[in-house]
């Protein structure tokens, strides 16, 4: 029996985290390679290295939340959301009204209003506030619920944001819709390409 052990030692056998067949020994629960072994001791006393070379390479958290559906899972939001409104005054003293719709506690969408907003003179400013707004809606929607951030959706909201041809939004659009070739191709039949 002490020659069997013996020759177990001897063999390789599969890493469990490279998959080299090299000599292991059991680390934290793992079969590794001498590399991995080092690897695994990294992760686990120094966490913070690990995270910056994952960020390096990936564009997404090193540990993403379990609560929240895999990035692919489009998520739809209820017809009705929790939410908090907010009253602010800007720099030339008119009132803006922030509304932040909230999932589970978590801002989902952003907006904006103003009870000016007949005022030709914040009409630019309004448009401009809506693509912010519905950006950041998008950004929040991909880091609280997951949701797939794509170039055309960004398109899409910024084509919504836009009230009037040639406003920021409209320019915005037009110039970013040459990137993609089914927003290229909807804007050459709306006579913009």
């Amino acid at each position: 029996m002490a020659n069997d052990q013996q020759t177990d030692r001897q063999q390789p056998s599969r890493c469990q985290l490279c998959g080299a067949e090299k000599k292991t020994a059991a680390c934290h629960g793992f079969q590794a390679c001498s590399a991995c072994r080092t690897l695994i001791a990294r992760v686990r006393n120094r966490p913070e290295v690990v995270r910056r070379v994952w960020q390096e390479f990936q564009d997404e958290p090193i540990l993403p939340r379990e609560e929240m559906p895999p990035a692919s899972a489009e998520t739809e939001l209820p017809d009705v959301l929790d939410g908090k409104r907010y009253r602010t005054i800007d720099r030339e003293h008119n009132k803006w009204y922030l509304s932040i719709s909230e999932l589970d506690g978590n801002p989902v969408e952003v907006f904006a209003s103003t009870a000016f907003d007949r005022d030709h003179e914040l009409q630019s400013r309004i448009s401009n506030l809506t693509t912010i707004t519905r950006l950041i809606s998008l950004i929040l929607r991909h880091i609280f619920l997951g949701e797939r951030l794509t170039f055309a959706k960004c398109l899409k909201q910024i084509k919504r944001s836009s009230r009037q041809k040639d406003d920021l939004p409209d320019m915005l659009y037009g110039v970013l819709s040459r990137y993609d070739p089914a927003a290229r191709e909807a804007a050459e039949q709306d006579g913009r390409g």
